[in-house]
Order: structure tokens, then sequence, then C-alpha cells
């Protein structure tokens, strides 16, 4: 796994990483969690974003597995403190 900076929270399950990613010919910057779905809009959908951000805003992260690339951000297990990321987000597991 490699660790990186949370530059920036997206939304309940994106964020921006620094230094970017590399995967075979890509490169990017954004990273989408999986092992949950957090709501896209409304008030859980801020509520969700706000949470991420608190939990991991300009903090370390691991990034895991890598499921592809979707839309320029990169799928993957995400771990905060030895934890998967979806850990920290019951209400959403998918």
């Amino acid at each position: 796994m490699e660790t990186f900076t949370v530059a920036a929270v997206i939304d309940g399950n994106t964020f921006a990483v620094s230094p970017p990613w590399e995967l075979e010919d890509e490169t990017g910057d954004r990273v989408r969690a999986t092992g949950y779905d957090a709501p896209k809009s409304g008030s859980e959908a801020m509520a969700a974003e706000q949470k991420l951000s608190i939990l991991i805003q300009n903090r370390k992260v691991e990034l895991g597995t890598p499921h592809g690339v979707d839309r320029g951000r990169l799928v993957c297990d995400v771990y905060f403190q030895g934890m998967n990321l979806a850990d920290y987000f019951p209400e959403y597991r998918v």
C-alpha cells in the first residue's frame, strides 16, 4: 500500500490526494473509496462529506487494492489509521 496526504474532500466518497497516484498508464489525484456508498445529494450527502473531511482532510491515508479508474478517479480500498475507510461509514456500507 502507498501512503498519500488528503489535499481536499470532494464528496462523501471522493477526495484528492498528494502526490498524484499512478496506475499503469494513468495518473491523477482523485480517489473514490470502495466499500460504502455515501448519498449524492441533500443533507445526508453534505453530512457524509463533512464527516469524511473531519476524518481525513490534511491527513495520511493508504491506498490499497485498486479496482480501476472511473471518470479520472482511482477506485480503491482506502485505509485510515489501519482501518478500512468504509468501517467509519457503517450507515453506507455496501
